[in-house]
């Protein structure tokens, strides 16, 4: 286990786990890895936590995982063959052994035969996955034993294999390309006709890790195709246990080796591989797919939507996520026209940034529909949703986009036609679009969005920024008197001594406050309604998270969880607990209010919940945000500072001193945020004279 998942075992910081390492010397000795990412032995680590006191016990999930993680054949293989022996245990549970009436070595032999019926019945002969032998299964029964105690524990084989795959995919996040559930739900949505109600066909032919098809609601079969062998077998078994519907997965790169040629799906959803230069340019030449023009060598994102329209019935959606250049690249001019012309592309949706990897660009989403007997559609659904939220992955507001997009498609998918939105969506005339540069690109062709409120709504912002520009300075605290020449080491008490320090880690271990790491926990997975009316369900009944902006900022909270079955719960947040970044944001801390108890604490953020008969929530807060506070508590790495919570520091006073000072700092919080609100109105303000002004709706 590397230091991370020390970290995470014992509930604290990864500058902990350093610090322990050069503390103390009889901490457990590397046994692999490297120099500077060293991995340690789960048994030598759980000995060591257990004798120093910062370890009860080691959770099922985390020994499962440590097991998966330290398989001598590697994590996939280990996935594989638990994922064999959860389809089984979820199938036909019968089969399994119960208890420990049964050696390793008798159940390695005993295993073959019954998976390998459980996977013919489920996948097929033609499936990814490999029956494996007893020979290969005899290092693996340990975990098998785990697993389905885990899957036991945790309501369920599909939500235990969930677990583990989600911590594979988290341990290695630059070896997968992952599509997260929110652009899966709305891609999901988009596929489905209106008013079909019988259950659809759908094909995804670059699968990866089966998230687009996870996000069918009540399919009738399911069709995967995956390059990459051992991602096409984990996609197949985790398809498996988590619909009953049809399944044929396939391993090998779908434009090369189809492995579905003869289908005629209801919808296809693909998350393509992007700016792929060997996708078969050469030995693809005379490819029946390219029905709408050969694609150039740099245009392998077109070869995708050409052989997604290839594998759909006439009448069929097909929706692709897409980098935003496959929309305006003059290589690929040709083949969008052709595609306007023939009525095949039907909207083009500019995501935001951030909603899925490389999550620095706004992707886009291409609906595509079969030409059937009916005449081509004469105008193109363009919808920009750049402005749902501000950028980032984990400030998207998913709500706001899904509406924005949904209801935009249903009213276009029934008429041909839809309402202009200045700034969100519009239908375009195929003709205005089939220029010299066939340039789909959403933005370049809506008007601008209204302006905000013209002079009546700056005047009301005015009103409210001189309000506020009042309230501040009468929240302007005075400096206060001057105590000592110098500044004193710590506070003094009643009797005019200096009171003694204590650090956060000490009130840890004596009680007076508990110490949370946040960032770890998930929501249940909700999937989408495919062919829902309504469209996806949303994560509005998920918490909310409180992220590293939010605290900086001092805005409410603005996350969501991710979603995965059988994932740690999250740290909810309570009125009173103090928050403070991890990750060098300054010398922040905030106190919870109403406004965000019961949020979930997000990433690179703590939490410490102090017991109101010892300690005053304002007082410690306040004291944590000293600057020389923080810099003794920091660490530098070479591009970030971290700081060590449990090393930040804060005087011993009773508890009626301790209040005494709270109230100071709580005035200094509310002058804070006043000046923030000030800010922001300012912005604003500015902003809007300047849009007013330059777009004719303000005189000079």
């Amino acid at each position: 286990m590397t230091a991370a998942e020390i970290a995470r075992l014992a509930g604290v910081g990864r500058a902990a786990v350093s610090n322990w390492r050069r503390r103390h010397p009889d901490f457990p000795k590397p046994v692999g890895g490297t120099e500077t990412s060293p991995s340690f032995a789960l048994t030598d680590v759980e000995d060591w936590l257990r004798a120093q006191g910062k370890l009860a016990e080691v959770p099922l999930r985390e020994r499962v995982w440590q097991q998966v993680a330290g398989h001598p054949g590697g994590a996939a293989t280990a996935l594989v063959h638990t994922g064999c022996a959860l389809l089984l245990v979820h199938e036909h549970p019968a089969l399994w052994p119960a208890g420990d009436r049964v050696s390793d070595d008798h159940l390695a032999a005993l295993m073959p035969p019954v998976l390998d019926r459980a996977l013919t019945t489920r996948l097929g002969s033609r499936r990814p996955v490999a029956t494996p032998t007893a020979e290969a299964l005899a290092p693996s029964v340990p975990l098998l034993r785990a697993a389905v105690e885990l899957a036991a524990d945790t309501g369920g084989a599909p939500a235990a294999y969930e677990f583990l795959i989600g911590r594979h995919l988290d341990a290695a996040p630059r070896h997968f390309t992952l599509t997260p559930p929110g652009p899966a739900a709305l891609m999901a949505a988009l596929a489905a006709p209106p008013g079909r109600v019988e259950r659809p066909t759908v094909l995804d032919p670059a699968c990866g890790t089966g998230a687009l098809l996870r996000a069918v609601e009540a399919p009738a079969a399911l069709y995967a195709q995956e390059a990459d062998p051992d991602l096409a077998a984990l996609s197949a078994l985790r398809l498996a246990l988590h619909t009953g519907a049809e399944l044929h997965a396939r391993a090998g790169d779908a434009l090369r080796a189809d492995a579905h040629p003869h289908l005629a799906a209801d919808a296809v959803l693909c998350h393509p591989p992007f700016n792929e230069r060997n996708w078969g340019h050469e030995e693809l030449a005379y490819d029946p797919r390219w029905e709408y023009g050969f694609p150039a060598r740099t245009e392998s994102e077109l070869a995708w939507v050409q052989h997604a329209l290839a594998r759909l019935r006439p009448g069929g959606t097909a929706v692709l996520l897409m980098p935003p250049a496959a929309a305006s690249r003059r290589s690929g001019r040709r083949i969008r026209a052709d595609l306007l012309r023939r009525g095949a592309l039907r909207a083009v949706v500019a995501l935001p940034a951030g909603a899925a990897p490389p999550y620095g660009i706004p992707l886009h989403l291409w609906v595509l529909r079969k030409p059937g007997a009916a005449s081509p559609s004469p105008e193109l659904l363009l919808v920009d949703t750049s402005t749902c939220g501000a950028a980032g992955r984990d400030r998207l507001d998913w709500q706001a986009v899904h509406t924005a997009v949904l209801d935009a498609w249903k009213p276009f998918d029934r008429h041909g036609t839809a309402p202009q939105r200045p700034g969100i969506s519009r239908s375009v005339p195929v003709i205005d679009l089939l220029d010299d540069d066939v340039d789909l690109a959403p933005a370049r062709h809506l008007p601008p969005p209204a302006a905000s409120g013209g002079a009546a709504e700056l005047a009301t912002v005015a009103d409210r920024l001189a309000a506020q520009l009042r309230r501040t300075a009468e929240l302007t605290p005075p400096p206060g008197r001057i105590t000592a020449a110098e500044p004193a080491p710590a506070p003094v008490t009643g009797t005019g001594a200096r009171a003694p320090g204590v650090t956060v880690g000490e009130l840890a271990r004596s009680g007076a406050l508990r110490l949370h790491a946040g960032g770890t926990g998930t929501a249940p997975a909700s999937g989408t309604g495919f062919g829902s009316r309504t469209g996806a369900r949303t994560p509005a009944a998920r918490p909310r998270v409180l992220t590293e902006q939010d605290v900086l900022t001092g805005q409410e909270p603005s996350g969501t969880l991710p979603e995965g079955a059988g994932g740690e719960d999250p740290v909810l947040l309570r009125t009173g607990d103090v928050v403070v970044p991890v990750l060098g944001g300054g010398p922040v801390a905030r106190v919870v209010d109403e406004s965000a108890a019961g949020a979930a604490l997000g990433r690179n953020l703590h939490l410490l919940r102090p017991d109101p008969a010892a300690l005053d929530p304002w007082f410690l807060a306040g004291f944590l945000r000293g600057t020389a506070n923080q810099r003794q508590a920091s660490s530098y790495a070479s591009t970030a500072t971290r700081v060590d919570v449990r090393r930040l520091q804060l005087p011993r006073l009773p508890l009626a001193e301790q209040r005494r000072y709270g109230e100071r700092f709580r005035a200094l919080a509310e002058f804070e945020q006043a000046l923030r609100q000030v800010g922001r109105l300012g912005e604003r303000l500015v902003r809007g004279m300047y849009d007013g002004l330059t777009d004719g709706t303000l005189e000079a």
